[in-house]
């Protein structure tokens, strides 16, 4: 009887773990989308495998929740690096090739092949603006820092100033 309330236990676990992690997979897809728009298809595939997953009968409750511990580690180291990757902008309805430029959470910057132009993303517009020619040395060599071609050091980047809290 003692071992049959103990089965009963952990069926009663495993059924209130998979909304838990059915409500952790919907806000890591939240995240996704408000974060900065970097390896969005790549992000956007990572959540709809775990999502796919989650209806599979044949994977463990266990191994789902690893598979979704490990997304949630994938997206949090995204905060710790820096990144280089070529990708295209549409520039009005033409799509530009670039080298983008991640810096954690805080930067996502692209440079056109033809270094005419460097831009930053400002989240508050939910677009790409340009930068003025000041950055053009600073987003090189932060490509080059992340593409490991130069040592580590520092590099100047736009950042969005803070928002402004009222006095207490």
């Amino acid at each position: 009887a003692s071992l049959q309330r103990q089965i009963d236990d952990v069926e009663e676990v495993g059924r209130s773990v998979t909304p838990l992690m059915l409500k952790m997979i919907d806000s890591l897809a939240q995240f996704v989308e408000v974060d900065i728009p970097f390896l969005s298809e790549q992000r956007r595939a990572r959540v709809d495998g775990l999502r796919i997953l989650m209806r599979r009968s044949d994977v463990a409750d266990a191994e789902r929740y690893r598979r979704i511990l490990e997304a949630y580690q994938v997206e949090s180291d995204f905060g710790r690096t820096i990144e280089a990757y070529a990708g295209t902008l549409n520039r009005n309805g033409v799509d530009v090739p670039v080298d983008y430029l991640r810096v954690g959470r805080i930067g996502l910057i692209y440079q056109t092949r033809d270094l005419e132009e460097v831009g930053a993303w400002n989240h508050e517009l939910k677009g790409f603006e340009p930068l003025d020619s000041s950055y053009f040395n600073w987003v090189s060599e932060g490509l080059r820092v992340a593409k490991k071609q130069s040592a580590p050091k520092l590099i100047r980047i736009p950042l969005a100033q803070p928002e402004q809290g009222g006095q207490s």
